[in-house]
């Protein structure tokens, strides 16, 4: 069993910049992906980022293409989202996830069994 905790979140003004860290226990961390969500208040739970096991490959959400960067360190158990230009509407509290095993798609919520509690991200303008 995978547990999560996120830090790094705060307020920043708009254009910005935040670094999210994600924590992982438990041995078998380093062969599963991990994603990032938000959810914004009165909002859904959206796809953000997603990195495979290795770390070889990246996907985002095209909101944040060219903005957010995720990363992995697979000898810490650890998680980044480097998150660069914030906007007001960048406004949530973000998760991470580590994807089920045999998944097929990254971007549902279903393709995750274990989460963190979040860390909230507030960008003013």
């Amino acid at each position: 069993q995978v547990q999560l905790v996120e830090s790094g979140g705060g307020l920043v003004q708009a254009g910005g910049s935040l670094r999210l860290s994600c924590a992982a226990s438990g041995r078998t961390f380093s062969i599963h992906g991990m994603g990032w969500f938000r959810q914004a208040p009165g909002k859904e739970r959206e796809f953000v980022a997603h990195i495979t096991w290795s770390g070889g490959m990246t996907s985002y959400a095209d909101s944040v293409k060219g903005r957010f960067t995720i990363s992995r360190d697979n000898a810490k158990n650890a998680v980044y989202l480097q998150m660069n230009s914030l906007k007001p509407e960048d406004t949530a509290v973000y998760y991470c996830a580590k994807r089920r095993t045999g998944s097929y798609y990254y971007y549902r919520l279903q393709d995750y069994d274990s989460w963190g509690p979040g860390t909230q991200v507030t960008v003013s303008s």
